[in-house]
């Protein structure tokens, strides 16, 4: 299954917190409070390196490394480009919330509507109108005007989006930390082919105005599919424009071109 980001997971320590009381009464009204509290500082390009970690058919885990660049522009909103090994060797995918294109060997091989349901949650959703943001996120089903669950993931308090109730486990999903206005779970099909999944973002550092969950798990029907740990991660970074053009993909001048693996950074 192609990375979804974790993209997955992005938000300034302490900036726009407030009270788990205060909560807001639907869906629609949690994503203004995420747009919000960050009023503009969060980050608009980002790169890392990430550690792809996948059952084969066989049940063994394979691991890869994947070199992902992201960047937010009013013109074309959020982009998330994946290098699946090698960026030379031309093999990755382009997404935005609305389509995705495969390249095999600097060629595009698949080029179809749909695209990764993530990008508005971790990114879109800060930078652009939240009507933007919920038209990206149709395809997902989500009823953004059921009123907001509070609840509880990983000893902090979130806001849940889209469900009936605290048991409801089915309905697509989005669960927000209140305090950091950031998602850690989205209960959904991410990418067009993937299953109904349990998306889960974690082990967030604070990143050029924002955060960066730094793990993502995917689950399905409850089991591991597909684990992400991001490494070398670097906000505000100035990416060429051509890295995101079909015509140029593998020809593109590549930041990660004698990367040395290691920790994170803001560039911001």
């Amino acid at each position: 299954m192609p990375s979804l980001l974790a993209l997955a997971s992005l938000v300034v320590l302490g900036a726009g917190a407030s009270p788990a009381g205060h909560a807001p009464a639907t869906g629609r009204e949690a994503l203004e409070a995420m747009r919000r509290a960050y009023g503009g500082r969060w980050y608009s390009t980002l790169t890392f390196v990430q550690k792809t970690t996948r059952k084969d058919a066989q049940g063994k885990d394979t691991v890869e490394t994947w070199f992902e660049s992201l960047r937010y522009t009013v013109a074309r909103g959020t982009e998330l480009r994946i290098d699946r090994g090698t960026p030379s060797e031309g093999n990755g995918v382009l997404y935005t919330a609305r389509r995705t294109r495969v390249f095999r060997a600097g060629a595009l091989s698949a080029d179809r509507a749909g695209g990764n349901a993530l990008l508005p949650l971790i990114e879109g959703v800060y930078l652009q109108p939240v009507a933007t943001t919920i038209d990206e996120l149709a395809p997902t089903g989500v009823d953004w005007s059921r009123r907001v669950v509070q609840g509880r993931w990983e000893d902090r308090t979130v806001w849940i989006l889209g469900a009936s109730s605290k048991d409801d486990i089915h309905s697509p999903q989005v669960w927000v930390d209140v305090e950091r206005k950031v998602v850690v779970r989205a209960l959904l099909v991410p990418v067009p082919g993937a299953p109904f999944m349990d998306v889960r973002i974690g082990h967030f550092v604070s990143l050029g105005g924002g955060w960066l969950g730094t793990r993502c798990e995917f689950l399905v029907d409850g089991k591991l599919d597909q684990l992400e740990d991001y490494e070398d991660w670097k906000a505000g970074v100035d990416l060429s424009p051509a890295l995101f053009e079909p015509a140029t993909f593998r020809t593109a001048k590549h930041w990660a071109t004698g990367v040395s693996t290691g920790a994170g950074r803001d560039g911001g």
